[in-house]
């Protein structure tokens, strides 16, 4: 028999907007909460496993970076993005009350307050990409431009 999976606030913002998507649970591993485990569970394409990062502008304020899994954020370009000269990942005991979400299993969609969201420009070369649905073991699959368009975002690059 199926596990029923319970919507996230990430999969509500999306149903709000009409915008189709799959929810996919994976087992947790809290010894590794890495994009690397999460598609090597979904036995899918790193590069098409993005994580979410939260970040502080020194100027802007809150905001968010997606980026594919196995890449690292350029800080510059994030700050550049965000019309910021510097900034900073944000401390994970500050994830929580931010954002609603916990390390591992933080989505772009459906945080607490709809912050400034860049995700890497790389993401509209898949049909679809992987986000978290906001709780660790659960990922959305959709559309990158459906993602884009879902949280007010911008494609931009991110990573070097």
């Amino acid at each position: 028999m199926k596990e029923k999976i319970h919507k996230t606030n990430a999969a509500r913002h999306l149903d709000d907007l009409s915008i189709p998507y799959e929810l996919i649970p994976y087992a947790v591993d809290e010894e590794d909460l890495s994009a690397q485990h999460v598609a090597a569970s979904l036995n899918e394409n790193i590069e098409q496993v993005y994580k979410t990062l939260v970040l502080r502008g020194e100027r802007t304020g809150l905001f968010v970076c997606v980026i594919p899994g196995a890449a690292e954020l350029d800080l510059k370009l994030a700050a550049k993005a965000a019309g910021d000269k510097a900034c900073s990942m944000v401390h994970v005991k500050e994830l929580m009350p931010l954002t609603g979400y916990v390390r591992g299993g933080c989505s772009p969609l459906g945080m607490k307050k709809a912050y400034p969201t860049f995700v890497h420009e790389d993401c509209i070369l898949w049909d679809y990409i992987y986000v978290s649905a906001g709780q660790r073991g659960l990922q959305l699959k959709l559309n990158p431009q459906d993602l884009l368009k879902a949280a007010n975002a911008q494609a931009v690059a991110l990573c070097k």
